[in-house]
């Protein structure tokens, strides 16, 4: 364990963020998604919500600002049901640390396969909401 590092976030998901460069893009998906068919690089983090994994990595993880939006979620798909607590829940997090993020673009379902299996990293969460997935695009980390 370290201080200051959420207990939530494990050394291979610690190392993953380090990892990664401006631009590259993470994934953190639900318990449904196929995140091992599409990226070698997958994480598990089973058990966890994607909201509690939002609000652990996000004071690490500066999101980009070069871009119209650094955040993407996958469109419901025509006919199907959507829950909008899920992408309110996410919003509330993101904003509350970095509050001038736009609102998530929406990906339809096989665009966002497309999107995912360009990611540097997938991570699966025990996440069961419906559309629950949500890509990251990583920025510039500020010099403080």
């Amino acid at each position: 364990m370290l201080k200051g590092i959420s207990h939530l976030i494990s050394p291979k998901l610690l190392s993953t963020l380090s990892e990664m460069g401006h631009g590259d893009e993470i994934v953190f998906a639900d318990a449904h998604f196929p995140g091992h068919t599409f990226n070698k690089n997958t994480l598990r983090a089973d058990g966890l919500l994607i909201p509690a994994l939002l609000e652990a990595v996000l004071p690490l993880f500066e999101l980009d600002a070069y871009v119209e939006t650094p955040v993407f979620m996958m469109q419901v798909v025509k006919g199907d049901t959507e829950d909008p607590t899920v992408e309110s829940s996410y919003i509330n997090v993101i904003s509350s640390h970095s509050p001038n993020t736009p609102l998530p673009k929406k990906v339809e379902r096989f665009a966002f396969y497309e999107q995912a299996k360009k990611a540097y990293a997938i991570v699966m969460t025990g996440d069961t909401a419906k559309y629950g997935n949500i890509i990251l695009k990583k920025g510039v980390t500020p010099l403080s």
